[in-house]
């Protein structure tokens, strides 16, 4: 048997009021919240699934800022192992209203507003990047190199 991780994106954005962009989502059968988050599909460069995911599930356009870090999660769920590449985005320009499937709602929270939802957070992995984010955590976006088309 091969193991299979999945890599993932995951999308910090902060409006000027200090909230954050989350998603209120369905996932196996319960309601959760996680930032702007999805998997990066096949010949896909990686920032392109920044802006694909956030807008997908929010309705917003982001451009990308920084880099926040690697994050490796295994879901007790599952058994999943999921490679989150964490970004953090400046909100351009709210496009529509019509979200994904599985999407409830996009909501602005402050920091106070997240960490109360505790159990409701898709993962810990929610809370621990805004806190980096808030920390200083920062890298170029160069940091990660897709491969030339």
């Amino acid at each position: 048997m091969t193991w299979t991780p999945h890599a993932t994106v995951a999308v910090i954005v902060e409006d000027d009021r200090g909230r954050f962009l989350l998603v209120e989502e369905v996932s196996g059968g319960l309601v959760v919240f996680n930032q702007p988050a999805g998997h990066i599909e096949e010949d896909e460069a990686i920032l392109d699934a920044v802006k694909r995911e956030t807008l997908e599930e929010t309705g917003w356009q982001v451009e990308p800022v920084h880099f926040l870090g690697l994050y490796t999660y295994k879901a007790p769920a599952n058994g999943v192992t999921y490679y989150r590449f964490c970004y953090s985005a400046r909100a351009v320009k709210k496009i529509t209203d019509q979200l994904d499937d599985g999407i409830i709602a996009a909501h602005w929270l402050t920091p106070d507003e997240i960490a109360s939802l505790g159990g409701q957070l898709r993962s810990p992995l929610v809370l621990r990047c805004i806190e980096d984010y808030r920390n200083g955590r920062r890298f170029p976006l160069d940091v990660i190199v897709d491969a030339e088309t």
